[in-house]
């Protein structure tokens, strides 16, 4: 017994170090797009547009990745319900990483004219399809490992790796702007895309040797004909996929707002200087690591609902004070506000990963959980940065962007509620 309960909690372990390492990989790709998109991408690939329109196409990019996340939803989700997580999650690594070195590797504009920009779209869309399938996958393998009851406290781990994702590209970013210096705009950019290719095979020999989750093997022990896990999840679920959607939008626009918006706002308009926003982003993706596991436990012991509704109500009461305090140009008063926002919006997302699994069946869980999920990448996360400069062109004030965020965050305590008066399936 003593034997079988080490074994078990070994399993554990790797699963939910897998689903960590393997989710840090893919979001430190899609960070350091975010980066490049607000600093070097305007110049680089869109160098015949004037500034603001240049401005405007990179960041319409970033809503390209946002984009195609449902149909990786649906394409990795159903993998994911009837082929397993563990090779599923393999594809989507493999997948992100390889369109990440491809980025690294293209022409500019200068070289391929036009045609160089069209195919920053399409690796970027390869990016978004990725992923849409990594985090039901990360999620699950971490959560369905564990069979006792701190599943709230183990399915939010995977999401530490969207904060050290975000450590991890703030630092390459930092050294190549050194080792590169005035050659960033020539050569330089593309170390960060570069290195993700051996961060790719450390990430797929770690996944490898995790098993499959215990859930998906119960789900699965029936033989009997089931529909597509897409087709099941649509029609049996699909109020239960709008309302994750739903709850949503708060949470991840406060973090495309922190992670993208907020460089290009404090280096050009506050005129702090990059390091200065940078350091912020990065001290406030440090507290991260740290405040998401711990609103995973809290969703333990008070509740998922609780827990996440607190957070949404707290993301419109400080949406109008973060603007206050990034306004007053004060580097300790920046990097408080930007600390701020990110442990609000941890309430939110440290809870979320099993406020969302646990809404659906185990079978359809990677499918509906995904689909619900990434939804709102096209109503939230895709938009906000793109809606969030457009705001501030028109209006040229930051609480423009603001009132935003505090509708968004409405919008998400609101689906909160309803989603947490639900039977649970």
């Amino acid at each position: 017994m003593q034997q079988r309960a080490a074994a078990c909690s070994s399993v554990q372990q790797r699963a939910a170090l897998a689903s960590v390492i393997g989710t840090t990989i893919e979001w430190y790709d899609f960070f350091i797009y975010g980066t490049a998109a607000a600093l070097v991408f305007p110049a680089v690939f869109f160098s015949n547009a004037g500034t603001s329109e240049g401005l405007l196409e990179s960041f319409a990019t970033i809503f390209i990745g946002f984009l195609s996340r449902p149909l990786g939803a649906a394409i990795f989700g159903h993998m994911g319900d009837r082929v397993g997580r563990k090779s599923t999650l393999i594809a989507t690594l493999m997948l992100m990483g390889v369109a990440t070195v491809a980025i690294g590797l293209l022409p500019t504009a200068a070289t391929f004219g036009p045609g160089a920009a069209w195919l920053l779209v399409a690796m970027r869309f390869l990016q978004g399809i990725g992923v849409g399938g990594e985090w039901g996958g990360a999620v699950l393998l971490a959560m369905e490992s564990h069979q006792g009851k701190h599943r709230g406290f183990i399915a939010s781990l995977p999401h530490i790796g969207v904060p050290l994702g975000l450590v991890i590209s703030v630092l390459v970013w930092g050294f190549c702007s050194r080792i590169s210096g005035d050659a960033l705009m020539d050569w330089g950019w593309r170390m960060p895309f570069l290195a993700s290719g051996f961060l790719l095979i450390v990430g797929l020999v770690i996944r490898l040797g995790v098993p499959e989750t215990q859930d998906f093997i119960e789900a699965n022990k029936d033989s009997k004909p089931r529909p597509a896990p897409l087709i099941e999840a649509v029609k049996g679920h699909w109020r239960t996929i709008l309302l994750v959607a739903l709850i949503r939008p708060g949470e991840q626009a406060s973090f495309y707002l922190l992670s993208t918006f907020v460089v290009l706002y404090g280096f050009q308009t506050l005129g702090l200087g990059r390091e200065v926003i940078l350091n912020a982003v990065l001290i406030a993706a440090v507290v991260a690591c740290f405040t998401v596991p711990f609103f995973g436990w809290l969703s333990d012991r008070i509740g998922r609902r609780k827990t996440y509704l607190g957070g949404a109500i707290a993301m419109v009461l400080f949406a109008f004070p973060y603007f206050y305090l990034l306004d007053t140009r004060i580097p300790l008063l920046v990097i408080v506000a930007i600390a701020a926002l990110m442990v609000i919006h941890d309430a939110m997302y440290g809870s979320q990963a099993a406020y969302i699994a646990e809404s659906f069946p185990a079978h359809i869980r990677y499918t509906g959980a995904s689909l619900g999920y990434q939804g709102a990448s096209i109503i939230a996360g895709g938009p906000a940065p793109l809606i969030s400069l457009w705001l501030f062109q028109t209006f040229h004030t930051g609480y423009a962007v603001a009132a935003f965020l505090a509708t968004l965050a409405l919008i998400s305590a609101i689906a909160s509620f309803i989603l947490g008066r639900q039977k649970k399936p």
